[in-house]
């Protein structure tokens, strides 16, 4: 182990992945190894989940952990596409403790915030310039928002109120695969979505991550929209690595 590796996880609606990273380059360094996030989603359940991915690297220094919720201080305030006993749940504790680390040694934050750290840090120089937000299209929306390079923690404009539906639940992708859109029937609730962050936060440029990034060149030009799109560099990496980045260097929120 040394100081140019990490390693990061990231926890989503649908499944839990991890890898070491190469904090130099911004990526992995070998696969990742993915599990399928179990049902129900319990605190207990997920940290089971995560002790044997990391088990499996056989890594033993500092970890960072993504969650889909709003995450201060270690303690998760929200729970998006995981089972609501997450909420007031003392994360760091409960991982330091399943993982047989200081609590210094774990970092929770944003799966959003942790791929906009990621995309900042490794991908496009245009990203570290202006107001830059950064969406994930997965099972919900996930938001991450910066000010020339600066991150605004815990932002959640996936759930913004869209023609009187919260945002994610008409234009994730997984309402994409669940519903049978065609990805230009989906590119337009995509774009009716942007349209009214646009108006809201008047950025600089969306960058779209999450796996739908992989396959950009089918709908972000069929977005119309004044704002500059561009695919997320690390697609669906990005959580992995931002998390990586965090435990590495102590961000935390």
């Amino acid at each position: 182990m040394t100081a140019t590796r990490g390693f990061g996880i990231d926890i989503g609606g649908s499944g839990i992945k991890g890898a070491l990273v190469d904090l130099e380059k911004g990526a992995l360094i070998g696969d990742r190894l993915r599990i399928d996030t179990p049902k129900p989603s319990t605190p207990e359940a997920v940290a089971d989940v995560v002790a044997d991915v990391v088990g499996h690297f056989g890594w033993t220094g500092p970890v960072g952990v993504t969650l889909p919720a709003v995450v201060k201080k270690g303690i998760a305030l929200t729970a998006a596409n995981i089972d609501k006993k997450w909420v007031g749940t003392d994360a760091d504790a409960l991982f330091a403790k399943r993982l047989g680390r200081g609590v210094d040694e774990i970092a929770m934050i944003n799966d959003a915030d942790a791929a906009g750290i990621a995309e900042i840090r490794f991908g496009d120089e245009i990203a570290r310039h202006g107001v830059v937000a950064l969406l994930t299209f997965g099972t919900g929306i996930g938001s991450a928002v910066f000010h020339d390079g600066k991150l605004v923690p815990n932002t959640e404009f996936g759930h913004l109120e869209v023609d009187g539906h919260d945002a994610e639940k008409k234009a994730a992708a997984s309402v994409k695969d669940n519903e049978g859109l065609s990805y230009p029937q989906w590119a337009k609730r995509v774009e009716r979505y942007l349209g009214v962050l646009e108006n809201l936060i008047w950025p600089d440029l969306f960058i779209v991550g999450g796996g739908v990034s992989k396959k950009a060149e089918k709908w972000v030009p069929l977005l119309d929209i004044r704002t500059k799109v561009i695919a997320a560099s690390l697609q669906n990496n990005a959580g992995i690595v931002g998390a990586a980045a965090a435990a590495a260097e102590g961000i935390e929120h």
